[in-house]
């Protein structure tokens, strides 16, 4: 019973932490920045607007995907931003609904997302796409999508399109969609994303797919966008920077040394590892004068951006710097060093990031540990850098979580085609990840 009481404070405690924004102050001078007033501005502006397949509506390639606080959407929308992505689980539609109401409303097209859940009547969907309005504050919504669809029969939900229907019949409804970055192969078929997304484009019925895609799983999801491209329906992207796992090793790793810790011997394998492969790029890094995350996390961006058949990269904006970062992309594509960059990644050191919607290795686990989805949640926590939201994500697993993983054999990563260090990063994982360990 003590043990339920805990479990439920801090879940709540992370539901009231999730939605503390990281912005500084709206008055404050930063890069890149400056106030009239009091309001930040940015610099930076939209300068291209793709057709996001069949609905025919230009969307900006910037899009914003999770933003929690309401400045700082307000900044994307002034800097040109018209596509804003939600869901009924992020718990900000009212946020955005906030915005929008002092703005001309069909200037925007608006996302948002239903979970498959044990209901799963036309009833339900219905019911549950309707409280989205309200939230929003707004009389229809350009489009609903089957949030994180885990199968190819879940693609056909017959409660979920009759649902739709008639939405779009009462004109509160524009366009379906569907989202997808993998499955939790522990609870579900062993559809990958590549299936799923694949079989949305076939059903007929779905103007808009959001699906992961960056230059390390750079062929999972070619396929799929050319069946987007081919069908015209809309592909959004999500996951685009696979960068960042490594430097929370790294300062893990050199943390423990300093404090004369002792460091376990699944974390020192991978740092040795990181440690050969980053002394055999950081030539190359210096020639092209990239000096860090934010020169990969940009040239990720740009990858992404070079691919026409791409109509937007969603991406989490936390504060104004991202704002600035973030908008300046636009319009932008892959220079010479940028390719180079994106080349010596995948070669020296794309072993630290697991590819989302992969799942190949999780039959091998005699735990049936979902690795691909906890390593998408430590993907939120150290790429994306939305810590308590992973921590939320990692609490709430339905399924064998990675607290045996450090001392286990590492059948995973035997069975990885990629070379992922998958067992250590799992035990990295539950470190950063679980509040009680």
């Amino acid at each position: 019973m003590a043990g339920q009481r805990r479990r439920e404070f801090i879940r709540k405690s992370i539901f009231g932490l999730a939605g503390a924004a990281a912005a500084p102050a709206i008055g404050s001078r930063q890069s890149g920045l400056f106030a009239h007033g009091g309001k930040p501005v940015s610099r930076a502006r939209i300068r291209e607007y793709r057709t996001l397949g069949r609905t025919g509506f230009k969307v900006s390639d910037i899009s914003a995907g999770f933003v929690n606080n309401e400045a700082v959407l307000n900044a994307l929308l002034d800097a040109g931003v018209n596509y804003i992505d939600s869901a009924e689980s992020y718990n900000n539609e009212a946020l955005i609904g906030n915005v929008l109401k002092n703005r001309d409303r069909s200037r925007y097209f608006i996302t948002t997302k239903l979970e498959i859940k044990k209901d799963l009547s036309q009833k339900g969907f219905y019911e549950r796409g309707r409280k989205c309005l309200e939230r929003l504050q707004m009389d229809y919504v350009d489009c609903l999508m089957i949030h994180s669809c885990e199968t190819v029969a879940a693609v056909k939900t017959p409660g979920f399109h009759a649902a739709m229907e008639q939405l779009k019949k009462e004109g509160r409804l524009r366009h379906v969609g569907l989202s997808n970055h993998g499955s939790n192969h522990a609870l579900v078929s062993k559809d990958s994303m590549q299936d799923i997304c694949l079989a949305a484009v076939r059903d007929g019925r779905f103007d808009v797919l959001l699906l992961a895609y960056n230059f390390a799983q750079e062929d999972n999801g070619a396929r799929v966008l050319e069946a987007c491209h081919a069908h015209g329906v809309g592909a959004t992207l999500m996951k685009v920077n696979p960068y960042g796992n490594y430097h929370r090793l790294k300062a893990y790793v050199e943390r423990a040394e300093q404090q004369g810790k002792e460091v376990h011997p699944s974390y020192r394998e991978m740092y040795e590892k990181f440690k050969a492969k980053t002394e055999r790029a950081s030539g190359f890094f210096a020639r092209y004068q990239l000096k860090g995350p934010a020169e990969i996390r940009a040239a990720a961006v740009r990858f992404c951006l070079n691919n026409p058949h791409v109509s937007t990269v969603c991406r989490s904006f936390r504060n104004f710097e991202d704002v600035e970062a973030l908008i300046s992309l636009s319009g932008t594509r892959l220079e010479v060093p940028d390719r180079k960059a994106i080349r010596g990644f995948k070669r020296d050191l794309a072993f630290f990031y697991c590819r989302h919607g992969c799942n190949e290795c999780e039959t091998s686990c005699p735990r049936e540990v979902p690795v691909n989805t906890i390593l998408r949640y430590f993907h939120y926590y150290a790429a994306e850098e939305r810590q308590k939201y992973a921590m939320k994500c990692y609490l709430n697993l339905d399924a064998a979580n990675a607290a045996a993983c450090k001392d286990c054999p590492g059948y995973c990563e035997a069975a990885c085609s990629h070379g992922v260090a998958a067992r250590s990063m799992l035990a990295l994982a539950h470190d950063k990840l679980c509040l009680f360990a």
